[in-house]
C-alpha cells in the first residue's frame, strides 16, 4: 500500500466499547445429495456498540448465509451467536432485517407500510404516528406518506424499507446488499443517506456487499472473509474522517483501502489474468 497516509491492518474490532454482537466459532454445513457441503468453518466477531462493519469476500463465500444466520433465519451448525447477551436461535425485534428488494405491501401507502408492523406489535395509534413521523421524516419520506410503492423510485422504496426496519428501534441493523438493485448514482446517493441515518441513529449496522467502495465509503470497520469454507481473512479499520462526502472517494487513502481489499480477495479466488484472459492456478 504505497503513497499512503493510513495503512489497512488487522485489528480487534471496536475496542473499549459495549459489545452488541457476539460470535464465537460460527460454523455452518448444508447437507446435498447425501454429500455434507461446509459454508461457514469458524467465524468470531465481536462487534460494538454503534459501529458500522461491513462484510466482502469473494462470490459464494456464504456472506449472506451468515447475516441470515446472525438474523435467526437460517440454523447454524455450531458457535455462538449473541445480541446484547440475548443468544440468536430465531427472527426477532431486536435485530432489524434489510434485503435487496424493498419489503413493501403494493397494496398500502408509504404511511401505511411502515406502520404495519407496529400494528401488528399492538402500538397504540398516537406511538404508531409518532414513530411513523419520525422515521418517514428521518428518510426524507413523510411528504410521500400517502403514496403507493408503484409511484416511487427504487432508492425511495428502500428508503422507506428502511424506515420500517427503524421504526421497531431494534438493537442492530442487518443489511444484505441493500442498494445492489439500484443504478450506480442512486445507489451512491443512497449510500450517502445511509451514512447520515446511521449517523443520527447510532445503531449498530452489520452490511454485506460485493462492493469494495461502497464498504470502505460507508464503515467503520471491513470485514474479508475467505473462499468457501469461510472464515476471517482480515478485519480492516477504516481510518477516514466523518462525515464522508462523495469526494473522500479520490482520496489517497480512500484509494489505498480499496485496492488493499481488492488485492485479498484476488488472492483468495487465486485468479490470474494475461492478455484478458483469466484462468484459475
Amino acid at each position: 500500500m504505497k503513497n499512503s497516509k493510513v495503512v489497512a491492518r488487522s485489528i480487534p474490532i471496536g475496542a473499549n466499547k459495549e459489545t452488541t454482537i457476539k460470535i464465537e466459532g460460527l460454523r455452518k454445513t448444508f447437507s446435498r445429495k447425501n454429500e455434507e457441503v461446509e459454508a461457514i468453518k469458524g467465524i468470531d466477531l465481536d462487534i460494538k456498540e454503534g459501529d458500522f462493519v461491513s462484510i466482502v469476500g469473494p462470490s459464494g463465500c456464504g456472506k449472506s448465509t451468515f447475516l441470515h444466520i446472525v438474523g435467526g433465519f437460517i440454523d447454524k451448525t455450531s458457535g455462538k451467536v449473541t445480541v446484547r447477551d440475548k443468544e440468536v436461535d430465531k427472527p426477532g425485534p431486536d435485530r432489524g432485517m434489510m434485503f435487496q428488494e424493498s419489503a413493501l405491501f403494493p397494496w398500502k401507502k408509504v404511511y401505511g407500510n411502515v406502520a404495519w408492523g407496529l400494528e401488528v406489535q399492538g402500538y397504540s395509534k398516537k406511538d404508531i404516528k409518532d414513530r411513523v413521523e419520525h422515521y418517514l421524516s428521518l428518510v426524507g419520506l413523510w411528504d410521500f406518506r400517502n403514496h403507493l410503492p408503484s409511484e416511487l423510485s427504487g432508492g425511495m422504496r428502500q428508503r422507506v424499507s428502511l424506515a420500517k426496519v427503524l421504526a421497531f428501534n431494534p438493537d442492530v441493523l442487518l443489511m444484505d446488499e441493500p442498494f445492489g438493485a439500484l443504478d450506480a448514482q442512486t445507489r451512491e446517493k443512497m449510500q450517502s443517506e445511509l451514512q447520515r441515518i446511521w449517523s443520527e441513529s447510532k445503531k449498530s449496522v452489520l452490511f454485506v456487499t460485493h462492493d469494495i467502495d461502497e464498504a470502505v465509503f460507508l464503515s467503520d470497520y471491513v470485514v474479508v472473509l475467505t473462499k468457501r469454507p469461510s472464515t476471517v481473512k482480515e478485519i480492516i479499520k477504516i481510518q477516514l474522517p466523518r462525515p464522508r462526502g462523495i469526494e473522500i472517494r479520490k482520496s489517497y487513502e480512500f484509494v489505498d483501502y480499496r485496492n488493499h481489499i481488492w488485492d485479498l480477495l484476488h488472492a483468495e479466488e487465486n485468479v490470474k489474468s494475461i492478455e484478458g484472459i483469466s484462468y484459475a492456478k
